[in-house]
């Protein structure tokens, strides 16, 4: 058996790129429906810093508020998410300087939920985030604190 590890109490945005790595991620999605996902792959944390504060500046913050609001409120996208969901989180991941190498997956919207969103890969990271996990594209999931 490999290696299994919860991002259940993890904090920011991370970034879990499919790979035959014998590591599986598991974390909690889908506000208050607590379904389980799990993936094996390379976590890599992507958009995280803190303000002299010590407070939290993090993709995580738009899109907690985002499915914590109308119309989800907290349940999680039940049957997938919209287009605009998508669109939405395609601008958060702008905002706050994400590599542009990563897009959500409009054909896997259906498989997504709030915390647990498909995306693709198109290249290795901007600024170094990660190296050689090619060939391109590969699959991804976008994952963050579960809002239940």
């Amino acid at each position: 058996m490999g290696i299994e590890v919860s991002l259940f109490h993890t904090v920011g945005l991370g970034l879990i790129v499919q790979h035959s790595s014998g590591i599986v991620y598991t974390t909690q999605m889908g506000g208050n429906l607590c379904r389980q996902a799990r993936m094996e792959g390379v976590f890599i944390g992507v958009g995280n810093s803190s303000d002299e504060n010590g407070r939290l500046n993090s993709p995580e913050n738009d899109l907690y508020k985002y499915f914590t609001g109308p119309p989800y409120g907290g349940c999680g996208a039940l049957g997938g998410l919209t287009e605009e969901d998508a669109a939405f989180i395609d601008s958060v991941l702008r905002k706050y300087h994400v590599p542009f190498s990563i897009e959500v997956d409009r054909a896997r919207l259906c498989d997504s939920d709030e915390a647990w969103v498909y995306v693709k890969v198109n290249g290795d990271g901007d600024f170094g985030l990660f190296t050689g996990l090619g060939p391109y594209p590969k699959c991804g999931v976008l994952t963050w604190s579960n809002s239940d």
